[in-house]
């Protein structure tokens, strides 16, 4: 655990990404096989489940700290994070204890076998003998909140670094749906077939975003344009006569899109798609907006109601795998003319569809089409090199995603709560509402779009203009106008406004704008009418 407390140290202390990289290509060069193992898992998301409820963690770090509890409570409130508040009330002790990484987690795991007495004493014992980074990342553990910002990418480099492998097949190797319980580093890393688990992804391709315009790009004659679709990225796979589909957070979704089991019956073993899942409603020329697809986000099963409701397909836009063979290599062009052969003789009512491209002749051409891009329930185009190979992760010249503007709407804000982590000590969470009449109706909350020095001086505002305490909540004098940008609207019955925002965030701070010039509900009623 000390190893494991000093590369955490590292990352987390420093903003550099060479620092971060050698802490771990380090770390993977030295550890045991099980730590190397373990660490991947966290640092990739896979944490073992939470042991102890948060609850009986607090009253045992009081009672252990000797404070009140609604101490404890206000301090947590304050600090924002609970592995922390714990670590930071707790008597200061230095740690002499070098049990391993994977020790500790073994033992967590075996804490659901146990009567609850046990498990508080195995919780004392572990906190009187862990100090300092360690006791903080044993409580992260046992919450079940262990998060550390680390990219796939920076990943792979390290481990690039310690193996003497290439990126790009670790990335590979790297993905998919395993957990040190069922694999060993041997397995993941080394092994010479890393790829037979049939239902394993490729690292998706990411792109860029385009602020100025295509001009820059040189010659259209050397791109190819097709819509960005607003629904999830996926990946389908089929490969030994099953099926599987991924989304791009690397998250297992078969169980949810089961009508696209019968695209084994279209297409051959050993094909791989990248895509766009839709709610695409029979005899329509566009796909339903994203609110539609939520009522399947999230399901373990789909009921057949709702299977009829809301029909998913598979718009594919990029052949990764075709009989067998990773073509990831070869240039869009060739890909997608692979993918037009593949989907030529689909029937109607397949799952499946090609996802169209769109023809232009100039830059101006293609501008005309992007403005149209909401019509077709798309959020904007991508703009793809016809000669680039499918890179991992996000890679900048070669795939470019062209948005529509956001919408945007000016409102009030009348709620503020306090963030996480480093803004913990600021209010950074905020509600907003437009006029109805004479009273303000709360419509939205965002958090993002503000610098720190912003957040630090509506913060210092906030503590001195609230009306009411709620919680962590404050509310606060209406004062203050906000432009909120957002990617779409649609009905929704639970919120008092009667609408939802899609991605809303702060654009701007309207310090020039008077509260009495912020919109009003007609007018998102009206962008509901357009836009919805």
């Amino acid at each position: 655990m000390k190893r494991f407390a000093a590369l955490f140290n590292t990352i987390d202390q420093s903003t550099r990404t060479n620092v971060k990289v050698a802490a771990l290509a380090d770390y993977f060069s030295d550890a045991t096989d099980a730590d190397r193992l373990w660490t991947i898992a966290l640092f990739s998301g896979r944490r073992p489940r939470r042991a102890v409820t948060t609850t009986r963690l607090r009253e045992w770090a009081a009672e252990e700290a000797d404070i009140p509890l609604w101490l404890f409570e206000d301090s947590y409130a304050i600090v924002g994070d609970l592995a922390e508040t714990i670590a930071l009330v707790l008597p200061p002790n230095p740690s002499s204890d070098n049990r391993s990484l994977t020790h500790w987690i073994t033992e967590l795991r075996g804490l659901a076998e146990v009567a609850e007495p046990q498990r508080k004493a195995f919780v004392l014992a572990a906190w009187a003998a862990l100090g300092g980074t360690e006791r903080f990342l044993f409580n992260k553990l046992i919450t079940g909140g262990f998060r550390v910002g680390i990219s796939q990418k920076l990943m792979t480099r390290a481990l690039a670094r310690a193996t003497g492998m290439p990126e790009t097949e670790l990335a590979h190797r790297l993905m998919g749906n395993w957990h040190p319980d069922d694999t060993t580093w041997h397995a993941l890393i080394e092994a010479a077939d890393a790829s037979a688990d049939a239902s394993r992804p490729y690292p998706f391709y990411l792109a860029y975003g385009l602020e100025d315009g295509p001009e820059s790009l040189g010659d259209p004659d050397h791109w190819r344009a097709e819509w960005k679709w607003d629904g999830i990225r996926g990946q389908l796979i089929l490969r030994d006569g099953d099926y599987y589909v991924w989304s791009r957070g690397e998250e297992l979704m078969t169980d949810r899109f089961p009508e696209l089991a019968r695209t084994i019956d279209h297409l051959p073993p050993g094909t791989v798609l990248d895509g766009e899942l839709l709610v695409w409603l029979p005899g329509s020329d566009t796909p339903a907006s994203f609110n539609a697809l939520q009522a399947r986000i999230g399901r373990k099963t789909v009921p057949k109601k709702l299977l009829a409701e809301a029909p998913v397909v598979l718009h594919a836009y990029d052949l990764l795998e075709w009989q067998g063979e990773d073509i990831r290599h070869h240039p869009f062009a060739t890909r997608r003319a692979l993918l037009e052969e593949a989907c030529a003789d689909l029937p109607a009512d397949a799952p499946l569809r090609l996802s169209p491209q769109i023809p232009f002749g100039s830059w101006a051409d293609l501008a005309t089409h992007r403005a149209a891009a909401r019509d077709a329930q798309a959020e904007g185009l991508m703009l793809k090199r016809a000669d680039s190979p499918y890179l991992a992760g996000r890679k900048k010249g070669d795939w470019w995603k062209w948005k529509l503007d956001p919408l945007t709407i000016d409102a009030v804000m009348i709620y503020a709560q306090s963030g996480s982590g480093r803004r913990a000590n600021l209010f950074t969470d905020f509600t907003f509402a437009v006029w109805n009449g004479n009273d303000l109706v709360p419509f939205t909350k965002a958090y993002s779009g503000l610098t720190d020095a912003e957040f630090r001086q509506i913060t210092a505002w906030v503590r001195k203009n609230t009306l009411e305490r709620f919680g962590p909540v404050r509310k606060v004098t209406p004062h203050h106008v906000f432009e909120i940008a957002f990617e779409g609207i649609q009905p929704s019955p639970r919120h008092k406004s009667g609408v939802a925002l899609r991605f809303p965030r702060m654009k701007r701070w309207r310090q020039d704008k008077p509260l009495q010039e912020a919109n009003t509900l007609d007018d998102l009623n009206e962008m509901l009418r357009q836009y919805g």
